[in-house]
């Protein structure tokens, strides 16, 4: 049944503009119930630049918000595996990448090399070193050394390729102390309750407290990339995939360069 008495213009206008806001919701508008949340797991060595890469992203892409989680590559697999809400997946390490590419669990078709890195020895800033470079590490006069723990930090497996490569596994296992993460090691030694640790490079820079005394000799171990792809139950593919390709995109890029990261096709440990 149609009013006897039009509305009042006032009255008409706000229902066009409540009309007009419901649409804009609905097509992304920031702050409105159409925007999209992405959720990234990535390997703690990455949060300084990935919170710097998602913060321009969500400049340029405001109806897209970007949740990072950051943790040890292998303790985010597991995550993913039991179902966690995950639209990206950034590891350390390809093997913790393959580990879900053989269960159907990220999707190939994304997968992409983000960047490379390279292993270091440090320690502690503003001390006489008691080691100067990883074969010394086995020496009697070096007390702990930090290592992320093998099998969910992948730098703790390129370290103890390397302590293998070197024939001085034994001898620094007796004086290891394991770490949940590479940051993990890194407080180790910026605190001094550790003669040493193996962090990347990366990590390194990001730290005045500690010193780099070494790179791990070339051919060691395999080198250190860091793949990523989208997670094949993100509930936004395609938002995840132009995430991606923001990653791995010029902008992305330079922010990995600024941050000392490697990136090319296949990035490797400099000889």
């Amino acid at each position: 049944m149609q009013p006897r008495f039009p509305l009042p213009r006032l009255v008409r206008r706000a229902a066009a503009l409540l009309a007009l806001a419901a649409w804009g919701c609905g097509r992304g508008v920031p702050g409105g119930a159409g925007d999209v949340t992405l959720t990234v797991s990535a390997a703690a060595s990455l949060r300084e630049v990935m919170t710097a890469t998602a913060e321009r992203y969500r400049a340029g892409h405001p109806g897209v918000r970007v949740r990072l989680n950051f943790g040890a590559s292998g303790a985010l697999r597991q995550q993913i595996e039991h179902g966690a809400a995950v639209d990206v997946f950034v590891s350390a390490s390809e093997g913790q990448m393959d580990a879900l590419a053989k269960r159907g669990l990220v999707d190939a078709r994304s997968r992409r090399i983000l960047a490379g890195n390279e292993l270091v020895l440090v320690v502690p800033a503003g001390v006489p070193p008691k080691v100067k470079g990883f074969a010394e590490l086995a020496s009697p006069t070096v007390g702990r050394v930090a290592v992320g723990a093998p099998g969910s930090v992948p730098a703790g497996e390129y370290a103890e390729e390397t302590f293998r490569s070197l024939g001085i596994a034994d001898a620094v296992a007796r004086k290891t102390v394991y770490a949940q993460n590479v940051r993990q090691v890194l407080t180790y030694v910026e605190s001094g309750n550790v003669d040493a640790g193996v962090v990347y490079r990366t990590d390194a820079l990001a730290s005045d407290r500690v010193r780099v005394v070494a790179p791990a000799p070339p051919g060691s171990h395999r080198p250190v990339v860091y793949p990523v792809a989208v997670v094949s139950a993100s509930g936004h593919p395609r938002e995840a995939q132009a995430l991606v390709a923001y990653l791995t995109g010029p902008a992305g890029r330079a922010e990995l360069l600024r941050r000392g990261f490697r990136v090319g096709a296949s990035p490797a440990p400099r000889p």
